[in-house]
């Protein structure tokens, strides 16, 4: 029997997202094969992140080549990247908390890239006029990171309507860092 890794790590991907703590052999079973197949493709649970990780990374960058976020004003490219991100936010979520037990000092050069992007997307904001200058790039993209994962867990548990995923994060983050008139 051929085993589709690509479909293991969406079903995983999906599982995780769901309970962070589910099982390898809970893993197994969602992808409809047995823990040995499992840990043939995956040695452990850190592999197992770790594909997760290039997965995560890699559809994160997709969403930030599909907004288009070189192209018009930063802040529309914000808001398009942020409706372009929403069908791996609840990975993104996962990642962001497990990588947090075991990446230590070790950052994935993928991460950084993408840190990268998104902190030139603010910065362009702030030299056109768009974004608050007083808050930095890189504090603008934890921040969207915490929104994007904490948006996606509240969805997850049904405090609030999958549709309103784009809107809530760029009000919320805009509101607070788009310069007023008055400034």
């Amino acid at each position: 029997m051929t085993v589709d890794r690509d479909q293991v790590l969406r079903t995983a991907a999906a599982l995780l997202t769901r309970r962070a703590t589910a099982t390898m052999d809970e893993v197994a079973r969602a992808a409809g094969i047995g823990r040995a197949t499992l840990h043939r493709h995956f040695a452990g649970r850190d592999a197992l992140v770790r594909a997760l990780e290039e997965l995560g990374i890699t559809e994160f960058e997709a969403a930030l080549d599909a907004a288009r976020t070189d192209e018009g004003p930063a802040v529309a490219a914000l808001r398009r990247f942020i409706a372009e991100v929403e069908p791996a936010a609840g990975l993104l979520a996962f990642l962001v908390t497990e990588n947090q037990l075991f990446e230590g000092d070790e950052v994935n050069e993928g991460w950084a890239r993408l840190d990268a992007r998104v902190s030139a997307l603010f910065r362009r904001g702030q030299q056109e006029g768009g974004i608050r200058i007083d808050l930095t790039p890189a504090w603008l993209t934890e921040a969207l990171y915490g929104l994007i994962g904490s948006c996606a867990w509240a969805i997850q548990d049904g405090r609030v309507a999958a549709k309103d995923f784009s809107y809530m994060i760029a009000e919320l983050l805009l509101g607070g860092a788009q310069r007023s008139v008055e400034q």
